[in-house]
């Protein structure tokens, strides 16, 4: 899903659709057989394709006027339509202003060009050739226009619209006649869109339709390894081997009475957030902008989103609006009189970027960033450790996390830099990000070297705040690394991360809502004991008047709170920390808090993978 430069070649197939904010370059077209009236989208086609028309059905007096103008006006609409979707590659990858107006444009086009062959399908039927998989084409180009303006303005109403048009596509049966036609060229353009359904209907948590589509896509590979014996069948079945492990990356299910699975939404919605309560003094400042970065080895993935890229893109997110009950067609001004709502914040997703395109990103988002408006970094990566003793101990000398190179990364977890007179140089250190801490920054790292942020120093008196993941989980507790960090799953779905670390794999749907419900009562009163602290660092509240960062927060003690009650969690590398440090007697070690954690593992019969006398342990 890199929203960034074209990645280094990676361990993927090259196959599934690219989460990016640009457009794939369209595969190279061929020569199309002789008479094919499709050939004047092209060109001087249009007057071939009339020529055409003239050869095959007669004298050119015997077309009527009409149904010449009707064939050229289409033509010209496709070839219109062509040049537009093809030139949004070319657009900035980054900066959120300079590519609405081409996207508007493009839309116009495209919308023009559907309306048009609906009212004159007998038309181009008859004169054109018009065929099924052509309009398919058509209406596949709009689901990923409108997929890319999610990815530009994070707006997840547009996956609605996405959602639409794939759907229309497989409902129809557009794309049908494809098999019956020897050419493997177009039954690849059927199995791609199969992948960018299945892309979209994922992060629509549409996990029903995503295991059709799966077993659909499964036989049409089959079909057309059989067909045409050719050298890509690995690579697709690659693609079926990662959404497959994407859709069973939950280590906990939710089951309806009938043992049917629950398909449960991690989105912010209505009730999400603790609310703000009368005395509560926090910072007015919101969340604008976002980088999800993903660079951890062997993490289950799907066409660039990594499970815990996903896990978080969600959790800064809202739940999806009917997109025609909410705002215009992309590109253009909302209406006045249209009631005022909360956006996304922007979003990059960047995929095991490289050092340079990270920072390219994040100057932009710096720079763009409005006031009174904080910008986050989500930080998913392989630890980067200095080797030997420094004898300084500045932002440069613990290591830092991972990025991109061009050579071939190292297996495991940690990549260890091998001359000891020279600090890594593809990794993001802790000072890296220095110079951004003159705006308000909020940091989460995610990742085995994640004290390397611990000892920030918060040069420009913005407020700062870096919330980081353990970085070790105890043996005792099952690996599950592969298919996401434990740390990033209590941000983003607090009670099954609880339901995991307290052994449980599935839960009836009343009792996980029972326990929903209590643990909304939890965040409430982890808001009281944050907002009525007397010695916390006034960062904290500075980020707390947003609904995204206050959600956050408030999962993260959670988090630490749970770990360190945990009878397996006793080493200090198996508990989150943060900087400022919270006062921990007032937060993760509050009895008042302590005490609602025995009580949902009491609802769920958990109560003795818990320390009892936890105050008196420490």
């Amino acid at each position: 899903m890199v929203r960034g430069a074209r990645q280094p070649q990676q361990p993927r197939s090259r196959l599934a659709p690219r989460l990016t904010g640009t457009v794939e370059k369209p595969p190279r077209k061929r020569k199309s057989r002789p008479g094919a009236l499709q050939r004047s989208c092209y060109p001087m086609g249009t007057e071939f394709a009339l020529k055409e028309i003239m050869s095959s059905g007669g004298a050119e007096d015997d077309i009527p006027q009409g149904e010449r103008k009707t064939v050229t006006d289409f033509c010209y609409l496709l070839d219109k339509s062509k040049q537009l979707f093809n030139g949004l590659r070319d657009l900035p990858q980054y900066g959120q202003k300079q590519w609405q107006s081409y996207f508007g444009r493009t839309f116009d086009v495209y919308t023009k060009l559907w309306k048009f062959q609906q009212q004159h399908r007998q038309v181009l039927d008859n004169r054109y050739g018009l065929k099924r998989w052509q309009i398919g084409e058509i209406a596949s180009k709009i689901g990923q226009l409108y997929y890319h303006y999610y990815l530009r303005t994070s707006e997840t109403s547009y996956l609605n619209e996405a959602f639409s048009f794939y759907s229309a596509i497989r409902q129809r049966s557009y794309y049908s006649q494809v098999n019956k036609e020897d050419r493997p060229e177009l039954v690849v353009k059927k199995l791609r869109y199969y992948a960018r359904f299945i892309v979209v209907c994922l992060l629509l948590n549409k996990m029903d339709v995503v295991k059709d589509l799966v077993k659909e896509l499964s036989d049409e590979i089959e079909d057309y390894t059989h067909r045409f014996n050719t050298e890509d069948q690995v690579e697709w079945n690659l693609v079926l081997q990662e959404v497959a492990a994407f859709i069973e990356a939950d280590p906990v299910m939710v089951l309806n009475d009938d043992n049917t699975i629950v398909i449960t939404s991690n989105r912010l919605a209505e009730t999400g957030a603790p609310l703000l309560e009368q005395g509560m003094i926090v910072g007015q400042l919101s969340l604008a902008d976002a980088l999800i970065i993903g660079n951890c080895n062997n993490q289950v993935k799907f066409s660039e989103l990594t499970v815990d890229m996903f896990r978080m893109l969600q959790a800064l997110e809202r739940e999806p609006m009917n997109l025609a009950s909410q705002m215009n067609k992309p590109g253009m001004q909302e209406s006045a009189d249209k009631p005022t709502r909360r956006e996304n914040p922007h979003k990059y997703l960047l995929y095991k970027p490289t050092f340079s395109q990270l920072y390219t990103f994040l100057a932009a988002s710096f720079k763009e960033l409005p006031a009174n408006s904080v910008l986050l970094i989500y930080l998913s990566a392989t630890g980067v450790f200095p080797t030997g003793r420094s004898d300084s101990e500045g932002p440069y000398d613990f290591g830092g996390v991972l990025t991109n190179s061009n050579r071939d990364i190292i297996n495991g977890d940690a990549i260890h830099k091998r001359n000891q007179s020279h600090k890594e140089m593809h990794c993001l250190h802790p000072g890296d990000l220095y110079p951004f801490t003159r705006k308000p920054l909020f940091i989460i790292v995610d990742s085995s070297n994640s004290v390397a942020y611990k000892n920030f120093t918060n040069l420009f008196g913005q407020p700062l705040v870096c919330l980081l993941s353990p970085t070790a989980y105890p043996k005792a507790l099952q690996d599950q690394s592969q298919r996401g960090s434990l740390f990033t799953l209590f941000l983003n779905n607090p009670l099954m991360a609880f339901l995991f670390v307290s052994g449980l794999s599935s839960m009836r749907r009343g009792l996980w809502e029972k326990c929903q419900e209590y643990l909304r009562k939890i965040n409430r009163d982890i808001a009281q004991l944050l907002t009525h602290s007397r010695s916390i660092d006034q960062a904290f509240l500075q980020f707390f008047g947003d609904e995204f960062l206050r959600l956050l927060l408030t999962r993260f003690i959670f988090c630490s709170a749970t770990m360190r009650m945990h009878k397996i969690f006793r080493e200090t590398r198996n508990y989150p920390e943060s900087y400022p440090q919270l006062p921990r007697d007032e937060t993760v070690e509050n009895p008042h808090l302590q005490k609602h954690i025995l009580e949902l593992a009491s609802i769920l019969d958990v109560r003795n993978v818990f320390l009892e006398n936890t105050i008196d342990d420490y």
